[in-house]
């Protein structure tokens, strides 16, 4: 006889046991003590199950730029599912694939006008890798190898990411990752940059260490650059004035691809449709996801030039072009969203409406310089950093209380890094919101001091 309970029997008897579920970048043991559990969200609120309500400080994991819930995404979904659940990419199209390409193509600057769908920006990422290595072969320079990250960048978790991004904890379990991979230095100087509003004046010059690794490893081997335009994970890094612009000059001048990963900045988290049109830099690639169908249904993709693109459709008629994509590459259910959560951007006219609260919202962070422990504060669009001193020996400790006691005191979620507070609220937050996430924020940091 199984002296074990069946998995019927368990379910049935413990429906809400924690203990099965090992959730991402998260203290498991630390959260299972003491849970911060939501169960329904709307409009700038998520909902604990007790009915407490949480002002969202994040868009959820920085991506639902609409709101929660919005009536329009919901609908759309739900028509989706019952029309068209699933629909292979391999061989096979459906109309709301194509119509979603269109209508974010349209939103990129420039001869960005082709999409690659994938499923994350984990995926995005390495979608666009892959391209910039698949073109350098195809145009008869197999030798462009190398790909070169950023010191502190976030690129997402595939292998691929994880070796051109700069995030040491990101990387230092995983063994050697990708060969042939350098990084540049990240852009962030507390002493010249501190309580920055918007692009700092200092650091453009750091572009310029790009020349050095050109001179090292020669522009022969290397494929490209990717860069997050704000570096966010790592805790809102906004570019200095000039960085990104030459970085294009010295990748144009070494016939180098530039990526930029747009993951967290694309759907109008700095005030415009994609950063690289808030900077009027054109890049090769752009990836994106999150904001794309607000956090609705899982989606990424990639925003490839023209002329990248074109050169892949010079071989047979009937061969198959590129090698890669994946089982849900440009979803029905997550397409639908899409197209519904674009209409919400441009109807209720968010991107612009982010790029006017820009002000509002640095003034509103900025007013908690003068707080116990707060070291320096950065804001550029709708995000916002604010750096706290750490404990002796237990680097991290103050941020994480914070959250804890912002979510189960204060009812405000927001985002940590180390002891940074990152925030990135819905585009559709109200004067008022804003002034309640910095009231909850003055209480969170004094009772942590």
């Amino acid at each position: 006889m199984n002296a074990h309970p069946s998995r019927v029997a368990v379910d049935l008897s413990a429906p809400n046991d924690l203990d099965a579920w090992w959730l991402p970048f998260t203290a498991n043991r630390a959260f299972k003590q003491r849970p911060r559990m939501v169960s329904r969200a709307k409009g700038m609120y998520y909902y604990t199950p007790e009915g407490k309500e949480v002002i969202d400080g994040a868009a959820g994991l920085w991506c639902c730029n609409a709101g929660h819930n919005r009536d329009e995404i919901t609908a759309a979904i739900q028509t989706q599912a019952a029309e068209l659940d699933y629909s292979p990419a391999f061989q096979f199209g459906h109309s709301g694939g194509f119509a979603l390409a269109s209508r974010i193509a349209q939103l990129a600057p420039g001869d960005l006008d082709h999409v690659f769908f994938c499923n994350s920006g984990s995926e995005a990422v390495d979608t666009a890798l892959k391209i910039a290595l698949a073109y350098w072969n195809i145009s008869g320079q197999g030798s462009r190898t190398r790909l070169i990250g950023r010191e502190r960048g976030y690129h997402g978790v595939g292998f691929g990411g994880i070796s051109v991004g700069g995030i040491v904890k990101n990387r230092q379990f995983f063994g050697t990752l990708l060969a042939g991979v350098d990084h540049l230095p990240h852009t962030y100087n507390r002493a010249e940059q501190a309580f920055s509003r918007g692009e700092p004046e200092w650091g453009a010059h750091l572009a310029d260490d790009l020349e050095r690794i050109v001179a090292l490893h020669d522009a022969s081997t290397i494929a490209a650059v990717i860069v997050e335009p704000m570096a966010g994970s790592t805790g809102v890094l906004a570019p200095p004035k000039g960085y990104l612009q030459r970085l294009r000059q010295i990748c144009d001048k070494y016939g180098i691809l530039l990526i930029f990963d747009e993951v967290i900045t694309g759907f109008g988290r700095l005030g415009t449709p994609f950063a690289a049109e808030r900077y009027g830099v054109v890049p090769d690639m752009i990836t994106f996801a999150k904001g794309v169908n607000s956090g609705a249904v899982p989606m990424g993709g990639v925003l490839v030039r023209k002329g990248i693109h074109d050169a892949f459709m010079q071989g047979p008629d009937k061969a198959i072009e590129l090698f890669h994509g994946y089982t849900y590459s440009g979803h029905p259910l997550a397409c639908a969203a899409g197209l519904a959560a674009q209409d919400i951007y441009r109807d209720e006219k968010l991107f612009e409406r982010a790029k006017a609260l820009e002000p509002v919202w640095a003034d509103a962070i900025h007013g908690l310089k003068d707080l116990p422990n707060v070291l320096d504060i950065r804001t550029i669009g709708l995000v916002g950093a604010i750096d706290l001193a750490s404990r002796p020996d237990a680097v991290g400790a103050r941020a994480y209380e914070a959250m804890d006691r912002a979510f189960q005191e204060e009812g405000l979620m927001m985002r940590i890094t180390g002891d940074t507070i990152a925030l990135s609220p819905p585009l559709i937050i109200t004067e008022e919101q804003i002034g309640e996430i910095t009231d909850k924020l003055t209480r969170v940091i004094k009772k942590v001091a």
